[in-house]
């Protein structure tokens, strides 16, 4: 199962848009030690938005990582791209490796248990490769990952397992918002890659 799925993902949208569930990209204990690295190794910060003109800090951490000091722009805050780190790098390329994708660029969330998700959005910001592939690696807690028809309102759900990783492109962004349900089921920590293509202007 777990090779068969590497070769064979698992397409989660029906139209409008290409989703890949490739399950485990790594054991379990190699997965353990991923998610022990990066809870140590990342430089971690609350994350910042501006939304109708009040500044909020979450709970939920996160980090920007890249080929170059890229500045990334969303939720009306900027933040600009830390070299990556040896553990980033490994992780970037068995998802190259996976995918047949090149990315230069890695947003990082921090949900430290199940009070902490993220809303309805899409990415669609304009430092993204327009149609571009995002791979999201997810580590830690098991959480519900949920997409939802801009026009249909029909919503497709998946779990996301510890070292597993889906891959959003085409017109995913364009189609469909996304998001990470709060669940008071889940005590443990999640930590989520979203590999990304900056686009130089």
């Amino acid at each position: 199962m777990f090779d068969e799925l590497l070769k064979n993902p698992i397409s989660v949208l029906t139209q409008d848009g290409d989703v890949s569930y490739y399950g485990t990209l790594m054991s379990w204990r190699e997965a353990d030690f991923y998610l022990a690295q990066l809870l140590d190794t990342v430089a971690w910060q609350h994350d910042e938005a501006v939304i109708f003109g009040k500044h909020i800090i979450t709970k939920r951490k996160v980090a920007w990582y890249g080929d170059k000091p890229y500045s990334y722009t969303y939720s009306n805050t900027t933040k600009s791209a830390l070299p990556w780190t040896p553990q980033l790098v490994d992780l970037k390329t068995q998802v190259e490796l996976t995918t047949g994708e090149k990315f230069n660029s890695c947003l990082l969330n921090l949900y430290h248990d199940g009070s902490e998700g993220m809303a309805w959005h899409s990415d669609g910001e304009t430092d993204l490769k327009k149609n571009g592939a995002i791979a999201s690696l997810s580590f830690g807690a098991a959480r519900k990952f949920s997409f939802k028809h801009k026009r249909t309102k029909d919503i497709v759900s998946i779990t996301l397992q510890h070292g597993s990783l889906l891959v959003m492109k085409g017109t995913t962004q364009a189609n469909w918002l996304h998001r990470l349900p709060l669940t008071k089921r889940v005590q443990e920590p999640r930590v989520n890659l979203t590999f990304r293509t900056i686009v130089n202007r």
